[in-house]
């Protein structure tokens, strides 16, 4: 009885969750706490540093809510893919700032404050998630606000900004362009 009944719950697995096996060559999601954001001790100016000596372009910095249904959403449908997290990587250190937490960090002109300060005071962080790409002189590049639809668009976020292109345009025409040329 005991074998039957595993077998029948190895039915009920293999037939559901045929969708949920990675494609052939594509890799399995990774957490997004250890995959994607870096262990930071919360100094911003340090961050800054690290960036300059790694070659990266700048910080990445999410700012979310602990209850924010979008925020935990992006950490586990696009945070935790592979493509995501080696791309975002490759040229930015990844941070992530509570809008309500009260754990003390160093801005990057120094200045220490509390994560929520640094997000509503300095950033005008309201509504989450907020993605907020900042170069290497600790000044924002650019800001979006919102879930991104999927996988492609959060990463052609990214090459917005890696390819410089948020300097002439804003990204819904970029989106556009990627997504004609996607069909």
């Amino acid at each position: 009885m005991r074998a039957a009944r595993q077998f029948g719950v190895f039915l009920l697995a293999a037939a559901l969750g045929v969708a949920a096996v990675p494609a052939v060559g594509a890799e399995a999601p990774r957490d997004a706490l250890t995959h994607f954001f870096e262990q930071s001790f919360g100094n911003l100016k340090d961050e800054l540093t690290l960036a300059k000596q790694e070659g990266k372009l700048g910080v990445f910095v999410m700012f979310n809510d602990p209850d924010c249904p979008w925020c935990q959403k992006m950490k586990a449908t696009v945070l935790n893919q592979p493509a995501v997290q080696d791309y975002y990587r490759k040229h930015f250190r990844l941070l992530h700032v509570d809008t309500r937490g009260d754990t003390t960090l160093t801005d990057f002109s120094g200045r220490e404050m509390t994560e929520k300060d640094f997000a509503f005071k300095e950033h005008r962080v309201r509504a989450t998630p907020v993605f907020v790409f900042f170069g290497l002189d600790g000044k924002p590049l650019l800001r979006y606000t919102g879930a991104t639809r999927d996988v492609d668009e959060f990463l052609w976020l990214g090459e917005f900004v890696v390819s410089g292109e948020y300097k002439t345009r804003n990204f819904t025409v970029y989106k556009r362009e990627r997504l004609a040329a996607k069909k």
